[in-house]
């Protein structure tokens, strides 16, 4: 058993990152050493006077908004990344990291599978990774898992596959400024439309990732990939920390994909997803339905908590990663996740911790 503490750095301190840090700290065996956010109320104070924490008998930890400062003459076993949506915005930190051997778990979507949009970026990481002995994982609720990694899980108890329907019916309240954003929580119907036209709306980042780590996984050759993006409109006016809705406006997306294989329709994903959707009596849920021997059809009502899920799923996976080779990983290319239910040192086992 690994005695030190596993050091963790954290780079972006909104919803994710400070969600993560409450977890950590709820955990035995984690210790903060860093983290990196530039919001002008946070630099400069102490991490629990930001998370209004008592600290008890953690070490203190600073806020900075200088990278460089947060890892200089720092032992860091993980940096947990949680700045950008994009593969293309996230690498230049990535590589800062990786060059300063740090690992990395990213929460930007493209990451769960980046050789889809970048397949040169994905080869450079994968690269630098290895030149300096760490990993890089991108994770996340979905993609990472509920629309991709739970679809192949389950394909295990079955001699064939003939076609793959996912459905995520989910709410946007948890998550922060740059979601809502990327979804246009808020416009009016014909601002959302505009930017949609304009390609300024990413709606739901990861159907593709999704896709592809699916079809990676099962041997698939996707012969093409279409996706649609539509408004979600409210009826009444809503709210949340990092949104307000009128009613007319835009409270999410609806988005749909489909993959061709073989010529055929194969993978099929929807995920209308908005803020406060109870207050239309939208129900959530997570569906799977594999067309096969044995057909498989699994529910989850209600939806797997997307804040607390991807908050859960890239601090789960820090010894998996800690303890991976070296290079650029995919989440089937881990063990499975699991929740730390005691001491994360007893699962460190690499030679030397």
């Amino acid at each position: 058993m690994r005695t030190e503490n596993v050091k963790v750095a954290i780079w972006g301190f909104g919803a994710m990152g400070s969600g993560m840090a409450r977890m950590i700290l709820a955990k035995k065996g984690f210790e903060i050493v860093g983290v990196c956010e530039n919001r002008p109320d946070f630099v400069n104070k102490s991490i629990f006077t930001v998370l209004d924490l008592d600290r008890g008998d953690h070490p203190d930890c600073i806020v900075q908004d200088d990278v460089n400062a947060m890892i200089k003459g720092k032992e860091i076993d993980v940096c947990l990344l949680a700045t950008d949506s994009f593969t293309e915005k996230a690498y230049p930190k990535i590589k800062l990291l990786l060059e300063n051997k740090i690992n990395c778990i990213t929460t930007a979507e493209e990451m769960v599978y980046p050789a889809a949009r970048q397949p040169e970026l994905a080869a450079a990481m994968d690269r630098i990774a290895k030149e300096n002995g760490v990993t890089v994982l991108g994770a996340g609720i979905n993609p990472g898992m509920m629309m991709d990694l739970l679809v192949i899980f389950l394909s295990g108890a079955m001699s064939e596959v003939t076609g793959i329907e996912v459905e995520r019916v989910n709410s946007l309240s948890p998550f922060g400024k740059t979601v809502m954003e990327e979804q246009g929580v808020g416009l009016t119907v014909e601002e959302f439309k505009e930017k949609a036209k304009e390609g300024k709306l990413a709606g739901h980042v990861g159907f593709l990732e999704s896709t592809m780590l699916i079809a990676h996984a099962l041997g698939l050759d996707v012969e093409d990939f279409r996706q649609e993006m539509k408004p979600i409109t409210s009826k009444v006016e809503r709210r949340t920390k990092y949104a307000a809705v009128k009613a007319g406006d835009v409270a999410g997306c609806a988005m749909t994909a489909q993959a061709l294989v073989n010529g055929k329709p194969f993978i099929k994903l929807s995920h209308p997803q908005q803020i406060e959707p109870q207050l239309e009596g939208v129900r959530t849920g997570d569906y799977i339905r594999l067309a096969g021997l044995p057909e498989i059809n699994m529910s989850i009502v209600p939806e797997v908590d997307g804040g607390i899920g991807t908050i859960a799923v890239c601090v789960n996976m820090i010894p998996h990663v800690i303890n991976a080779s070296p290079g650029l990983k995919l989440m089937t290319d881990l063990p499975v996740p699991r929740a730390i239910m005691g001491d994360v040192r007893k699962m460190i086992d690499r030679g030397g911790l």
